[in-house]
Formats: C-alpha cells, structure tokens, sequence
C-alpha cells in the first residue's frame, strides 16, 4: 500500500492524506467519527476519479488513521472542520464536491459555510451533522456525571471491539458548531443526500431536516430501505458513483 503524503499544520501535527490529480471538478471525502481514509467508500471514490481523469482527495483527521495528534486532548469538531479547510485550501484547486460520510456530513456543512466559492456541491452519507448532542443524551446520568468530573470517558460501540473515547471538549466544541439552529443553513449549491432507512446510528428523518435547513432549493434525498449506516453495499456505491457523476456534469455544464 502506498505511503500516504503529509500536511504540516501550524501546532506541528500533520494529515496524512492521498491525492490525485485530474480534471474539476474535484472531489474531497471527509470521514467519519472515528473512521479513517481507507474506507470501502473513500477508496472506491478514488478508483471512479482514477477512471474519468478526475481530480480525488481523501484525508484523516487529527487523531484519526495515519494522521498525527492526540484525538483526546485535541479532537473536536472546530479542529476537524480546520483540518477540511486546510486540504481544501492548500491541496486543491478550482470547484469541487465536498463527500462527507457520517460526521463528515457535519463537517462538509461546514466548509462549504466557510469557503462557499470553492465548494460547488455537497453529497451527505448518512450525514450526522450536530450528533454531539445526541452523543451526550445516549449517555446515562453515571456517565454524564464521569464525563463532567474526569473529562473523558470510554464507551462501547458496534464498530470498535476496543469501543471509543468521548470527551467533554468534544461535547462543549459541539454546540457553537451546530448547523440544525433555528436559522436556515445559508448555502445555495446542489447538494445530495444518500442515507439508509435501517441505519441504526442516524435516523433517516436527520436527512429530511437537512434538506428543510438548507436554504438551496437544489436539495435532492436519495433513501434505501435496506441500508445502514455504512451504506457501503455495491449498489450503494453504484448510487454514490453516479450522484458524483451527475454533480460533476452540472458543475461543468
């Protein structure tokens, strides 16, 4: 497996990250809470731009895959947004579409709030934007209270036997970094929303109240009965493949 490039960041940490050249509109995928970049959906993206000559970037966050940095003591939302906007800026160039997975989905939202130029569409998969609260309501009032006092705990999950550290950083960086507010989200570009109506981790309804907050009329939901959370069966990817397609013919049209 070849040797991912770096990122030097301004504390010192570095994102690891993999990167084709190619035509625009490029493409960025940008993980999921506690996931790195050699998914079966970030790689498969890959293998389509490596076919049409397309432009392809995937990443690990800070505290993620082979990417430097304590995910404890500086993993939060604002830092992996930072850590988006930093491969956006500095990796690529001219539009491009923005795949968030999960909380990915959160941080996409983001960037595009913030570099609304380059960031011509967005695909959401499974997009969990605001999931901190949700994170903090699953926990039992033991938890809570552990959370509060020692600052970090660990939690079970279906994904990791080792299960996954939750941090009160994490929980408080949250809520100045929502999306779903009462206030519509203020982007006009397509935007695509791909979700599995038996994903156990993040309702279908979230998708629904994306699409509401959105202020781009633009805004197409693409359900699969039978789909989970990591919707990564091969017609999912058939589906993910093709809404790339579509994007990219309408950014270049």
């Amino acid at each position: 497996m070849t040797e991912p490039e770096r990122l030097q960041r301004p504390d010192g940490e570095s994102i690891a990250y993999h990167r084709l050249e190619g035509k625009a509109p490029g493409v960025i995928f940008c993980g999921g809470f506690m996931s790195d970049m050699t998914g079966t959906k970030a790689i498969a993206l890959e293998e389509h731009c490596r076919t049409r000559g397309q432009a392809f970037v995937r990443f690990d966050y800070l505290g993620h895959g082979q990417s430097s940095g304590d995910f404890a003591a500086k993993g939060c939302i604002s830092r992996w947004a930072d850590d988006a906007a930093a491969v956006l800026t500095e990796l690529t160039d001219g539009p491009q579409i923005v795949v968030g997975s999960s909380m990915g989905g959160w941080v996409a939202l983001k960037l595009a709030l913030s570099h609304q130029e380059p960031v011509a569409a967005l695909v959401g998969i499974a997009p969990a934007p605001d999931f901190t609260v949700w994170m903090w309501e699953d926990l039992t009032s033991e938890q809570q209270s552990e959370l509060t006092d020692k600052g970090q705990i660990r939690v079970h999950s279906e994904y990791d036997p080792d299960g996954y550290v939750i941090t009160r950083q994490l929980i408080d960086d949250g809520t100045p970094n929502f999306v779903l507010t009462d206030a519509e989200i203020p982007l006009d570009m397509p935007v695509r929303l791909l979700h599995g109506m038996a994903d156990p981790d993040v309702p279908w309804q979230h998708s629904l109240r994306i699409a509401q907050h959105l202020r781009s009329a633009d805004v197409r939901i693409s359900f699969s009965k039978s789909g989970d959370h990591r919707l990564s069966e091969p017609g999912d990817l058939d589906l993910l493949r093709a809404t790339i397609d579509e994007l990219s013919a309408l950014i270049s049209a």
